[in-house]
């Protein structure tokens, strides 16, 4: 077992709350059987309330999605493309925010402008530059990660919601790495659509993600999506008797219309008590403890050699504190090395990544550096 969990940004162990949740849903419907499954309906409005409020959305603008690639798929296909349209995609973005548009780009004729990703954390004034550049020429989409999964840096989403804003672009987040950790405002953000996965910054189970949608976007979607449970009044065939089985029932037109089918129960419950331990400490709260975890861990890292990606502006950090490892061994050896001692971390694409979350302690960063002194000495 690590002495030191540092990689929340991955995958984040369920808490004590969570498998309590997700082992009394699971005996409810051992118990009880399908009278269970109307609880959880309550459960499901519960938890949409819970992540809106997380992000500053009301929950009929929230759905709950099987994982974040699943809700970028599902506004890449429900979007009305036109040929031609322009998206912004950004370099050292994780696939899942990229791979998506491409398949679109292939599929409706788009054109995708790429822009460099770690120029907003090297070169922020440069960066939205280049940005307006795009947009003026005209742009469909700017889509984009709220923090930069290798570096840790926070994206200026003020700033580029602003420009979209100005230029008539709509703005597409992945926030994963972000909801949960760090402060967002959907609405003063100008963000469009808004999408994240459970198991990282949400502390629940795998399996489980939201996507907002403003509700101005959500009216101009296309349903190719759309299943069962996406019409209005969807369960009335079940509930009143006969005579309401009917295939013509309007598509609702808000996010949920993605909603097409059975979810995942459990992850649900999860999610519930996960997110409700989140509310109650609050973002914010969280967001400065973690600051303070990074401040007591960077500057020992820094005199044995690291070269840290973590911002000066306060507006740039998250959760995430990523490195480079001096000369010797690359992060994905330091990764390993570092877990044989205790200290559990992340290598993405050549940075080391430590990533705690409210639960870690600032004492452990004495822990953290002895480790990595044991691994420097055995680079000597």
């Amino acid at each position: 077992m690590a002495r030191v969990y540092a990689n929340h940004a991955a995958v984040s162990p369920p808490s004590a709350a969570v498998r309590s949740a997700v082992l009394e849903a699971l005996d409810g419907y051992g118990r009880h059987g399908l009278s269970w499954y109307f609880r959880e309906l309550e459960r499901r409005e519960r938890v949409r309330g819970l992540l809106g409020r997380l992000v500053g959305a009301e929950a009929r603008n929230v759905a709950l999605v099987p994982n974040t690639s699943t809700g970028v798929v599902d506004i890449a296909l429900c979007l009305p493309w036109r040929a031609a349209d322009r998206i912004v995609l950004f370099s050292g973005e994780f696939p899942t925010n990229v791979t998506p548009w491409q398949q679109a780009a292939r599929r409706h004729g788009l054109e995708i402008v790429w822009q460099d990703g770690d120029l907003s954390r090297t070169d922020r004034g440069a960066a939205l530059e280049r940005l307006e550049a795009e947009l003026r020429r005209g742009v469909r989409l700017v889509a984009l990660s709220a923090v930069q999964f290798q570096t840790g840096q926070r994206m200026p989403l003020e700033e580029i919601g602003a420009l979209c804003a100005r230029y008539g672009a709509e703005l597409f987040v992945d926030a994963i790495q972000a909801v949960g950790v760090v402060p967002i405002d959907v609405h003063s953000l100008g963000i469009h659509y808004l999408v994240a996965g459970s198991h990282k910054w949400l502390m629940a189970p795998e399996g489980l993600g939201m996507l907002y949608v403003a509700p101005a976007s959500a009216a101009a979607l296309i349903p190719e999506v759309a299943a069962w449970m996406s019409h209005e009044d969807a369960f009335s065939f079940l509930t009143r008797g006969g005579g309401h089985l009917r295939y013509d029932r309007p598509i609702v037109q808000t996010a949920q219309m993605v909603e097409g089918g059975a979810p995942n129960t459990l992850a649900i419950a999860g999610l519930e008590a996960s997110a409700g331990l989140i509310e109650q400490l609050s973002v914010g709260a969280i967001f400065a403890h973690l600051q303070a975890w990074h401040d007591a861990v960077e500057p020992g890292l820094l005199a044995r050699g690291f070269e840290s990606a973590r911002m000066a502006e306060l507006s740039g950090r998250s959760g995430s504190l990523s490195l480079l490892p001096p000369p010797g061994a690359g992060a994905s050896e330091w990764a390993k090395a570092l877990l044989a001692r205790g200290v559990s971390c992340a290598s993405p694409d050549g940075w080391l990544r430590l990533a705690p979350h409210w639960p870690n302690s600032l004492d452990e960063a004495p822990t953290l550096l002895d480790a990595v002194d044991e691994v420097l000495a055995t680079l000597r």
